[in-house]
């Protein structure tokens, strides 16, 4: 990995962040999101998104679907960042590790703004919310020419006061920052990571994803040997619906035995990126998961239908196990293939 690319590419993404708007008196206003967006990304950027806005092209197509009505809905966004890093990503295509050349930057956190006016069919409540996000840029030649974005709808429900899934097994509403307030990579230049630090939590985590989580026989637990890879007090970050797990016997019980109930066969795939930076690694994955929904999940029966996941992933490595896990899964584009609308739902219970 190139060290000056990737600290000039950190550099860009974190300016974008700022100048977009994060709560100070001179914040970009609505209107002015489209100039600052132009000037970090190439004009033809492809921004994959949450459901129900989806996958847009173009920064005029991502300021009138996504920035404008967001900074309408929410006065006074100010953006929290919990994590922030960068790197190569060297994952897998075709089943073969490849390093594919790319370089990315990633972070995720909260918004904090007051939600005055209704948002995508969520009733405004006047009120302060926190509104956990999570971002992939993709940086080539200085400019960002792919983005992954997710914002956690199920929890901004549920802060509105509609409850559109079962009450959640894990803790609700937890999204912090890495325990050992480490999670801001690089951004003190007298605390760079190790190069050769990088390398091993990249390898560790093509292991765990392509060899650890697929290899569960859909039946035992065990034979995923999650042990192996977790540490028993893991603190797993879930989204809004599932929660959050704080130790490794809470995410068997309340989030991994109910997912492979309800997805026995899940595989994870080729990702759309993979990459480390010192004890963090990265991924996000468009279908990075595929499986056929055969149980009872959250309440759904069984549909039997072909499944994707649409998610984004990211884990601190503690010596030889993951101490921390934060998750995302667009959970709104996961109901729909189950042929539920969570959207109309949460309309139809207003």
């Amino acid at each position: 990995m190139d060290l000056e690319i990737n600290a000039q590419n950190k550099f860009l993404v974190d300016q974008l962040w700022k100048d977009l708007g994060n709560g100070r008196a001179d914040s970009t206003p609505v209107d002015s999101s489209e100039a600052v967006l132009a000037r970090a990304l190439v004009e033809d950027v492809v921004w994959h998104g949450f459901s129900p806005i989806g996958s847009l092209v173009g920064v005029e197509a991502i300021t009138r679907e996504f920035w404008k009505p967001f900074k309408r809905s929410f006065a006074e966004v100010e953006r929290e960042t919990h994590l922030f890093f960068g790197g190569e990503s060297n994952g897998r295509v075709d089943g073969d590790i490849t390093k594919d050349g790319r370089m990315w930057v990633t972070g995720t956190g909260l918004f904090h703004g007051r939600f005055v006016e209704d948002y995508l069919g969520i009733k405004a409540t006047g009120g302060d919310v926190s509104i956990r996000w999570g971002e992939f840029c993709c940086v080539e030649d200085g400019a960002i020419t792919e983005v992954y974005f997710l914002i956690d709808l199920i929890d901004l429900m549920q802060q509105a006061g509609f409850a559109v899934l079962p009450p959640s097994l894990g803790a609700a509403g937890l999204y912090p920052a890495p325990a050992a307030g480490d999670g801001l990579v690089g951004v003190d230049s007298d605390s760079q990571p190790d190069i050769a630090q990088t390398a091993y939590s990249l390898d560790h985590i093509r292991r765990f994803i392509f060899e650890g989580l697929n290899a569960y026989d859909e039946d035992a637990l065990e034979s995923m040997g999650m042990a192996d890879w977790f540490h028993p007090d893991v603190r797993w970050y879930g989204p809004g619906g599932i929660g959050a797990c704080l130790s490794f016997a809470e995410f068997e019980q309340l989030h991994q035995a109910p997912w492979l109930v309800a997805f026995p066969d899940r595989q994870v795939q080729d990702l759309d990126a993979l990459f480390a930076e010192g004890l963090y690694t990265g991924a996000p994955g468009w279908a990075g998961v595929k499986a056929t929904h055969t149980g009872v999940y959250l309440d759904q029966p069984a549909t039997g239908n072909s499944i994707d996941f649409n998610g984004l992933d990211w884990w601190k490595r503690d010596g030889e196990t993951y101490i921390e896990n934060w998750v995302f899964v667009d959970m709104i584009h996961l109901f729909e293939q189950f042929g539920v609308d969570l959207m109309e739902r949460m309309k139809s219970g207003a």
